[in-house]
């Protein structure tokens, strides 16, 4: 039997749009997400489906990652963002003729570009 306790997980807060609340991910496990009313509601919430991510994969035959095997990056991450904001990069990635992940990319590269030029400040 493994110990949930053993994997790391990281909750945020829920903005009003997306519901309140607050939401809980495990980096082990990269569709492994819950939520709850409180911090309390989603540590319990996350952890019974923590339970049922692991049965399903040992169900399918699958591996389960051990604790703190999130710690690899995989190239990939999913993010939620207004609706106006999502619409707005949409266009400007059809004018650009590049894909939405493609121009959120460029996006990203350039802003970590700038960040490491800035003088390092205390």
């Amino acid at each position: 039997m493994r110990n949930l306790n053993d994997y790391p997980f990281e909750i945020r807060p829920l903005t009003a749009e997306e519901g309140g609340g607050f939401l809980i991910t495990y980096p082990d496990f990269n569709t492994c997400i819950s939520d709850g009313e409180t911090v309390e509601d989603a540590i319990a919430n996350g952890q019974e489906t923590l339970a049922g991510m692991i049965e399903s994969l040992e169900a399918w035959g699958q591996p389960v990652p051990a604790p703190n095997s999130g710690g690899v990056a995989s190239g990939k991450f999913v993010t939620r963002l207004p609706k106006s904001l999502h619409a707005a990069l949409s266009a400007r990635a059809k004018v650009e003729g590049v894909s939405l992940n493609t121009l959120v990319l460029s996006f990203m590269a350039e802003g970590m570009g700038a960040k490491r030029s800035e003088p390092h400040t205390r």
